[in-house]
């Protein structure tokens, strides 16, 4: 028998238990902390830019913080909308927008930054409605935004339209346009990514993700990368049922 002195020696199994951590959902809680500390850090650099837009429209070292602050908080609502694919716990809640004006509030939420990269935007939507999820596409299209920022020379342009029966709206630049090895049609599996290399493409893996949760009947949506349209550089669209 086991001497009841001993049992004060024992690990303490239930405790033990209590401290079990995953890991993934810490990772998770601190990312989510993360981006709204960067949602806050965004908005008082709007804040400085409106108050002291003359000294900040012409300080690259400004407009590069302002860049690469935009970047890691997309990147960070990209991480966690794709915990919650990995959870299953993403899904399209689809409502119905009119195009013009969801177009008009995301191009203002980079005007500050426009303004200080001195790139003209512009939107061609037509009077149409679209049924989608507003916040899943808000994710890809601020990124998409964002990466245009980053390469166009002088110009962005945001499109909407049906066709094919399909909405399909676009981000273009006209910037060097998107290497052969990066133009793709269709949907990105996750296998399909490569983490050996500088650019792991996870944003585009969360934007066909989104563009697949969007359904009707037997369509699917999808993403497509290729260079053109009416600004010669790189042209994103995604094409929803």
């Amino acid at each position: 028998m086991t001497d009841p002195k001993d049992l004060t020696n024992r690990p303490n199994l239930a405790n033990d238990s209590d401290q079990s951590i995953d890991f993934s959902m810490v990772l998770a809680s601190t990312v989510h902390d993360m981006k709204n500390s960067l949602g806050m850090l965004l908005n008082s650099l709007d804040e400085l830019r409106t108050e002291h837009g003359s000294t900040f429209d012409g300080s690259p070292r400004f407009n590069t913080l302002q860049y690469e602050a935009e970047r890691m908080h997309n990147d960070l609502v990209q991480l966690l909308g794709i915990y919650r694919l990995g959870e299953k716990k993403l899904s399209a809640h689809v409502e119905e927008h009119y195009l013009p004006d969801f177009l008009d509030e995301h191009m203002a939420r980079h005007a500050p930054l426009l303004q200080g990269l001195g790139i003209e935007a512009s939107i061609e939507a037509g009077d149409i409605t679209g049924f989608f999820d507003a916040d899943l596409l808000t994710g890809v299209l601020n990124n998409t935004i964002n990466n245009a920022l980053r390469y166009s020379r002088s110009k962005i342009r945001l499109t909407a339209e049906v066709r094919d029966g399909y909405l399909v709206l676009g981000v273009e630049d006209d910037g060097e346009g998107y290497p052969e090895s990066m133009q793709h049609t269709g949907t990105l599996s996750f296998k399909s990514l490569d983490f050996n290399t500088g650019s792991t493409s996870l944003g585009l893996f969360f934007a066909s993700s989104v563009a697949g949760l969007h359904r009707e009947g037997n369509r699917t949506g999808s993403i497509k990368l290729h260079n053109g349209g009416q600004l010669g550089g790189g042209f994103f669209e995604i094409w929803l049922p």
